[in-house]
């Protein structure tokens, strides 16, 4: 911008300051790219919240969003995958049948990051039966539980997860005893289990970015309160319950292999687990004598707090040694997707044996 000189002073010339460079992660990439569509969930729903932790734990772990493929079922949760990481491969499938889709897409192409987006009735009503078999296989997929104890899409009916005594907005008392997804996914295999809260953004980022870097099952039942159908006082799945109930575990820390950074913590009170990748997960204990890769251990403690009336979060168990099921299949380096058409293909003597067998 020119200034007429006046009093015979020289002219001066002011000099815009330069727009600071965007900033970008290790790829090179801006956290633009990793959003998605413009939600259309309730204002205030817990799972926009947890979309933005995706997000943000993808971003600053670097992972390049056309290698991550993302796969849902039917519900409020099951369209969260819109709202993040447009760039990313997605299927939205059948109603509590999304852990057999994620097990044949995984099977074809191993190389890539694979994310399941759930909910309590898509895992653990309907879904059930296909919940089961996907912990106990230990496959290489990140499994979020979007829990909010409700049916949002039907009017807000009780779900699998819902606790005991807990009430509807109409007044309705549950009578059931809840499905705990943490205790199942321990004894059933899992070898990533925790639970975490929407509203605990420091926690759940953490936590999302240890998942990222773990080889097999991860399960976190994320604590998701319905602000339409169940966020009353009754509700033991609302942002005031949780509040008041919630009980931390561990402090969770985490040290991606590509950022070499020291933590201090007290001697004696963390356990650190070295991931596949070589990055670390650093627990630091609350309580002294509390122990994580014990699945005894884990499931009496999480008895434990249902007894207390506890929301018990946190790394629950981690097994970052266990074989997944891509390595007990010892399936080809080459991903099977890209293998050719003369590897997969029987050829016509092949096939005419196959037949003399069978007759």
């Amino acid at each position: 911008m020119a200034t007429t000189p006046t009093n015979n002073a020289p002219a001066t010339t002011t000099t815009p300051a330069p727009t600071p460079a965007p900033k970008t992660n290790r790829l090179g990439l801006q956290i633009i790219d990793y959003r998605g569509g413009k939600t259309t969930l309730c204002a205030g729903c817990g799972h926009n919240a947890i979309s933005e932790r995706i997000i943000d734990a993808m971003y600053e772990m670097g992972v390049q969003p056309e290698r991550l493929m993302k796969f849902s079922g039917i519900g409020c949760s099951s369209k969260t995958p819109a709202y993040f990481m447009n760039r990313s491969h997605s299927f939205n499938s059948v109603h509590g049948r999304m852990p057999s889709v994620a097990t044949g897409a995984i099977l074809a192409n191993k190389t890539m990051l694979s994310l399941g987006v759930t909910g309590d009735g898509d895992t653990v009503s309907i879904g059930a039966g296909q919940f089961i078999h996907l912990m106990r296989r230990n496959l290489p997929l990140i499994y979020i539980i979007e829990d909010n104890g409700c049916y949002g899409l039907t009017k807000g009916q009780f779900s699998a997860t819902a606790d005991l005594g807990s009430t509807l907005k109409s007044g309705v008392v549950n009578d059931l005893p809840p499905v705990d997804t943490c205790a199942l996914a321990i004894q059933l295999g899992a070898t990533f289990v925790g639970r975490s809260f929407s509203g605990d953004k420091r926690q759940l980022h953490t936590m999302l970015k240890a998942a990222i870097a773990h080889r097999g099952t991860v399960m976190l039942d994320v604590i998701s309160p319905c602000v339409t159908f169940n966020d009353h006082e009754g509700s033991t799945k609302s942002y005031k319950y949780m509040q008041a109930h919630e009980e931390p575990l561990n402090e969770v820390s985490f040290v991606p292999s590509f950022e070499e950074i020291d933590v201090d913590y007290d001697p004696g009170t963390t356990l650190e687990v070295t991931m596949h990748d070589g990055s670390r997960l650093r627990l630091r204990k609350l309580e002294e004598d509390y122990d994580p890769t014990n699945k005894i251990q884990a499931m009496s403690r999480l008895m434990e707090s249902h007894a207390k009336g506890e929301v018990l979060t946190g790394v629950f168990h981690i097994n970052a040694k266990a074989p997944s099921f891509i390595d007990m299949l010892n399936l080809t380096d080459e991903p099977l997707a890209t293998l050719p058409e003369s590897v997969v293909r029987p050829s016509r003597e092949v096939l005419a044996k196959c037949m003399e067998e069978l007759l």
